[in-house]
């Protein structure tokens, strides 16, 4: 690959929790390969000022926190390569998706919002760095996400079709034609977000471990079903979605009253569970496996919901195929960076359903 053979790639998600960063070998007609990776959590203060970023934001803070986001970053980076013995200088390009935390496609004009200035993060580490990747594509016509089924092609892509799935704080789905054909891509609704949020609310921790308390209660099944009859669930994509719609208010505007917590947090991993199934029946129904990825393919009691969702597939962790779950997605910022400097544009038409292919992403030189 011109320019680019090595490159790390930060990946900051919408569960808000932190910012991850892979170490990646590219070369041209081979996947990516992983060489470091480091998860670096936010601190508590940060992630929190994160979370209650919306409409209503000043933008003092905004701008504050697009800044502290940078540092951050930069921080994260250099622990990264103090782990691999890997010098600044041997990094040809940092890929940043930015942490996101406003995306209203559908609003007139669209629009989408990741923090994490990229001029700051390029002189703090002395790299290039490429970010602003949904931008161009919503200039396009799409709705700039998801991006993850480019690369979830370029890692996964093989003889037989299959689907990628992606567990963050919202779920995405890759459909793969053999070939590594990307047949569709979207967001099925939510993943992570909403487990976590009631976890935080409830039990005062980040995340429901493992799931623990999700199998200790009990489906709702009436309040599922009102979830379910939610009009997102019926779109057909291209679609995407994250917090500003599946939140709090969100699910509290469907509770009757007096539901156990333990029952709603059950009830929210069926949600996931389900709406993924039926994503998976309706748009991928020759895939014979579907590969999790994200934070969620470490939750055991969601991967056996999914796996009792999903009776004809094979569900398992993309560690099965050689990629940690919770590094794909740097990973894969890693390479759409190599592929915007080699000048390649990537096609997302039917995807985000943008009018025709382009490069993504702004190059900020070291």
């Amino acid at each position: 690959m011109p320019g680019a053979t090595r490159a790390v790639g930060l990946m900051s998600g919408t569960s808000m929790d932190g910012v991850d960063a892979a170490l990646v070998r590219l070369a041209d007609g081979a996947p990516p390969r992983l060489e470091a990776f480091l998860a670096e959590p936010y601190p508590e203060t940060l992630a929190d000022r994160l979370r209650a970023v919306d409409a209503g934001t000043p933008l003092a803070e905004v701008l504050a926190l697009d800044a502290e986001l940078a540092a951050v970053f930069a921080g994260a980076v250099g622990a990264l390569l103090a782990s691999a013995g890997c010098k600044a200088a041997e990094v040809d390009v940092i890929g940043c998706h930015g942490q996101t935390v406003w995306h209203a496609p559908n609003a007139t004009p669209p629009v989408t919002c990741q923090l994490g200035d990229p001029s700051r993060l390029a002189e703090a580490t002395g790299c290039t760095v490429v970010a602003d990747f949904r931008q161009r594509d919503m200039a396009a016509g799409g709705e700039a996400a998801p991006l993850a089924p480019l690369f979830h092609a370029a890692l996964f892509g093989g003889d037989a079709p299959r689907a990628v799935l992606n567990l963050g704080g919202i779920g995405n789905l890759t459909v793969l034609g053999a070939g590594a054909r990307v047949r569709q891509g979207f967001d099925c609704g939510p993943a992570n977000t909403l487990l976590d949020a009631w976890a935080r609310r409830h039990l005062g921790r980040p995340m429901d471990e493992d799931g623990h308390w999700a199998a200790a209660g009990r489906v709702d099944e009436a309040l599922l079903a009102r979830l379910l009859a939610d009009p997102y669930f019926q779109r057909p994509p291209p679609r995407s979605t994250g917090p500003e719609h599946f939140n709090l208010g969100w699910l509290e505007h469907h509770l009757a009253g007096g539901e156990a917590p333990a029952d709603v947090q059950a009830t929210l991993a069926e949600l996931t569970a389900r709406s993924v199934a039926d994503a998976v029946n309706q748009w991928a129904p020759e895939a014979g496996e579907v590969l999790v990825c994200g934070g969620g393919a470490n939750n055991g009691e969601l991967m056996r919901r999914l796996a009792a969702a999903l009776p004809g597939c094979r569900v398992a962790s993309t560690a099965s195929a050689g990629v940690p779950p919770e590094a794909v997605e740097a990973v894969g910022f890693a390479w759409l960076a190599g592929e915007t400097l080699a000048g390649r544009a990537v096609d997302l038409r039917r995807v985000t359903g943008s009018r025709h292919p382009v490069r993504l992403g702004g190059i900020y030189p070291a």
